[in-house]
């Protein structure tokens, strides 16, 4: 059956959609010409170098910022529409919280801003990490903070949670034991995520679908299970200190050579054939390379350009 969905109608299958996104700074864009989207009920990271434009584009979904061409949409409205802001929330790295305020406290102002608050998952994730909630703001350890600040974000009962790198001050302990809240959490409501961070491993264990930026543009987008595979990374000897002409059908994201010897990822268009090493790489080993190399051709899978035609239930 037909597609029918058009942009400009809601559509509550796709958390986050941006057609042509771009920020613009005085002579330097931030964004230019970003298109891409996140189906709802996803553990997406979104991933890219310093200044890649990671904050911009999770500023433009949070109405810190102003888009200068293209449009964003959450859930199908715009980002900017009546309502769409109860239906998101935003935890940065920074945390704010109020020193001075008691756990007790700080609960019970997400209680009194938020209409649909949920005063029993924000308790329940405050004391599965024995925070007390007599204990000021200022006392508590950082992994006791952040548990804190993600309380105030699931009591909201967002739809779509923005996290940039709010876990990059914690140690490894730490880290796993809010990683698996989040894990928990989100599984439990169905909450899509969008989590900018770092740690590639991380990534790699907690996310199912991935955005890949560089330079301000999109590199890759799509399922994890999808993009990763297409994939191979292939060992040889050089010819004439050159790759093998044979690669030439091939997509090559990026090469690395040791004397005569080279090392490739290559994005397949079809069979490899050669007197070569071909092995699997891993979700880390994709990154890294379009990372390394954001002049290569961008990958995005179906589920993540908007407007590809889809079938539908009759």
């Amino acid at each position: 059956m037909r597609d029918t969905t058009t942009y400009g109608t809601a559509d509550a299958r796709w958390a986050l959609e941006a057609r042509g996104l771009g920020k613009r700074y005085r002579r330097r864009w931030a964004l230019k010409d970003c298109t891409f989207r996140v189906p709802a009920g996803r553990i997406a990271a979104l991933v890219g170098p310093n200044g890649a434009g990671k904050s911009t584009l999770l500023n433009l979904a949070t109405r810190l910022a102003e888009p200068s061409a293209g449009e964003l949409r959450i859930f199908g409205a715009p980002a900017d529409a009546p309502g769409t802001m109860g239906r998101w929330a935003y935890l940065g790295q920074d945390k704010p919280l109020f020193k001075r305020f008691t756990v007790e406290q700080t609960l019970r102002m997400g209680r009194e801003l938020n209409p649909g608050w949920d005063q029993r998952a924000a308790e329940r994730i405050v004391r599965s990490g024995q925070v007390p909630l007599d204990a000021r703001v200022e006392t508590l350890s950082g992994g006791q903070r952040t548990r804190l600040a993600f309380a105030l974000a699931f009591g909201k009962r967002p739809e779509l949670l923005l996290l940039d790198e709010p876990m990059a001050d914690l140690d490894p302990v730490a880290r796993d034991e809010i990683g698996s809240l989040l894990l928990s959490e989100a599984a439990e409501h169905g909450t899509t995520v969008l989590m900018s961070s770092h740690l590639l491993s991380e990534i790699e264990d907690m996310c199912d679908y991935l955005v890949v930026l560089a330079e301000g543009r999109v590199r890759m987008a799509g399922e994890a299970d999808e993009l990763v595979p297409m994939h191979t990374l292939v060992t040889g000897v050089t010819e004439e200190d050159a790759l093998p002409a044979a690669l030439n059908a091939h997509t090559v994201i990026e090469v690395r050579t040791s004397g005569r010897h080279f090392t490739a990822l290559v994005r397949r268009q079809g069979p490899l054939q050669g007197p070569w090493q071909l092995t699997e790489p891993g979700m880390e080993e994709v990154l890294l390379a379009y990372l390394r190399s954001p002049g290569a051709p961008a990958l995005l899978s179906p589920t993540a350009v908007p407007g590809h035609r889809e079938e539908s239930a009759a």
